[in-house]
């Protein structure tokens, strides 16, 4: 009895001792995150440096510090989890980009941004996973499988324009700034599809049969995905106009569009979907319906809560991938070998630059081909821009790299430890190297008239702000810039296909979509909500009277 009494004591004290050393971690953690913002902060009046370097710098600075502490034994205070990442962290960076896309210039370059999101990342795919295939095996870095060239492939064509975005200006390229921003997106649930189909998939014999059902999974994927996103956003949308929450309380209705944004997410996930497809599609549904259905307050409080929490998981991935980058265990297996870990790293961004190249200049010449406005073709400027952009790897390349080469953030394999060592190294330069020239690279090929600070956001107002004028809920009157005469043949419709759908998407969205789910101009009127008690406030005025002077 006492035996077993002192092992139940020993027992307690050794999960205090955990209990402990967690608490001791994550208050490191979040001081490092208020750290990362405050120096952001200081240095996002120089444009300089953006969030993700700033983090990835004082993340590596943490990471040393750690070493020199634990004697060469640990480099980061949380272990890597492929559930924090894709559950937690990811969830609110893809809802925010799109609750807070402007859809007028989404949609109306939507095809070209599905062409080089698509068809683009499939193309960038191809030739990373052949260039991969080829060049490695012949280096023997380790036992890969046809998979694991395939995951290289997905792993390596998923971009981070974050950078380009900082420094391009909407107003004055508001075509550039769309498909950069809209390629982004659908270049990461694009790249997340494909990693999950070819998981799903036996690629040891490959036949007719099997792309066949490859590329019909791949479709389902994407369409069930989209569909599901936009149900539950449109299902929020409904519940919030017909219940109308703000007339008791506000909290009940941002906690529910929260809660049902998260919910589409985990749905997808639960029906083995694109959970990244569905919540982007969802917030932007929710931001063209449910979000006008709330209270005004409740408008400003979910737009920038959506904004902070997905600011906050950019910054805590890019702090963590800068401390692990020094990980012991995984660089000690390519310690014998460093000039084959370089070698593979070069090899890695070669590859990058030329599946990159191998389909922005001929997807943009496509392009052109189909638009008949000069101003809406993508010059060579404009080409090389795009092509920049996508040269950076982020979060999702890292998220990847270690659900394919890692077991709960470790390896044990010689070749997945080189993997994983050389996908850091990518995102590392590619994400500090790059990006600090994305400033000059920018100027030089985008000369504005006006003088180049004007570029930047002189109002740090959110973490997001230099998205914000193509990240807009829609506050501005929706004219179409282009006087067009409406089509009245299929000749015409053929000519101005972009604009046309746009035109009957709006007559049918106000006829049948906004009346049943609400949005601009159709906010409901309920008694005793703040919307009758404005308008009250407003009768109550006193008016003041207009006095007519003779001239």
């Amino acid at each position: 009895m006492a035996f077993e009494l002192g092992s139940v004591f020993s027992n307690l004290e050794i999960l205090k001792a955990s209990d402990h050393a967690t608490v001791v971690s994550v208050t490191l953690f979040v001081t490092l995150l208020c750290a990362c913002i405050v120096i952001g902060h200081l240095l996002e009046e120089n444009r300089w440096m953006n969030e993700s370097s700033t983090a990835i710098a004082i993340g590596l600075c943490t990471g040393v510090v750690i070493l020199l502490t634990t004697g060469g034994k640990s480099s980061h205070i949380l272990v890597f989890s492929e559930d924090l990442f894709f559950i937690y962290l990811l969830p609110p960076i893809i809802f925010n980009a799109g609750f807070q896309v402007k859809k007028k210039h989404f949609f109306r370059n939507f095809m070209t941004i599905i062409l080089f999101g698509v068809v683009g990342t499939l193309i960038s795919f191809a030739t990373i996973s052949l260039g991969a295939t080829e060049i490695f095996k012949r280096l023997d870095i380790g036992p890969l499988e046809l998979g694991d060239y395939l995951a290289i492939g997905t792993i390596f064509s998923a971009t981070d324009s974050v950078c380009t975005l900082q420094v391009l200006n909407q107003d004055e390229t508001p075509l550039l700034y769309s498909l950069v921003f809209g390629e982004g997106v659908v270049n990461d649930a694009t790249s997340i599809v494909l990693f999950n189909a070819i998981q799903d998939f036996d690629l040891t014999q490959i036949n007719s049969k099997i792309a066949l059902q490859f590329f019909g999974n791949f479709s389902y994927l994407f369409i069930i995905s989209t569909a599901l996103g936009v149900f539950v956003g449109l299902l929020s949308a409904y519940i919030i106009k017909k219940l109308y929450f703000g007339r008791h309380s506000t909290d009940r209705e941002i906690a529910l569009m929260i809660l049902m944004a998260y919910l589409s997410y985990m749905l997808a996930e639960l029906f083995h979907l694109s959970s990244i497809l569905t919540v982007f599609f969802c917030g932007i549904v929710m931001s063209h319906y449910t979000w006008h259905n709330v209270t005004e307050s409740s408008r400003v409080t979910t737009k920038h809560a959506f904004a902070t929490l997905s600011f906050m998981a950019e910054i805590f991935i890019f702090l963590y991938v800068g401390m692990d980058a020094l990980d012991i265990e995984k660089w000690r297996f390519v310690r014998s070998s460093p000039g084959k870990s370089i070698g593979v790293s070069s090899i890695l961004l070669g590859l990058v630059l030329v599946g990159r190249a191998a389909f922005v200049f001929p997807l943009s010449f496509l392009s052109n081909l189909t638009k008949k406005v000069q101003g809406e073709k993508i010059t060579f400027n404009q080409q090389i821009t795009i092509w920049w952009a996508g040269l950076m790897r982020g979060a999702v390349s890292m998220a990847l790299a270690y659900n394919q080469f890692t077991r709960a953030g470790h390896t044990q394999l010689r070749g997945n430890a080189i993997m994983i060592t050389s996908t850091i190294t990518v995102v590392l330069f590619s994400t500090v190297v790059f990006g600090l020239m994305t400033k000059p690279l920018i100027r030089l090929l985008l000369p504005s008239p006006k003088p180049f600070s004007s570029m930047l956001s002189s109002e740090p107002s959110s973490p997001k702000s230099f998205i914000v004028p193509l990240l807009e809920n829609g506050q501005g009157p929706d004219v179409n810039p282009v006087n067009l005469l409406r089509p009245s043949s299929i000749r015409m419709l053929l000519a101005t296909p972009t604009h046309t759908v746009h035109h009957y998407w709006r007559k049918f969205d106000n006829a049948f979509m906004r009346p049943v789910f609400g949005g601009r101009g159709f906010v409901p009127f309920v008694p005793g909500s703040p919307i009758e008690q404005s308008i009250h406030e407003k009768d109550e005025q006193p008016q003041t009277p207009i006095t007519l002077q003779r001239s």
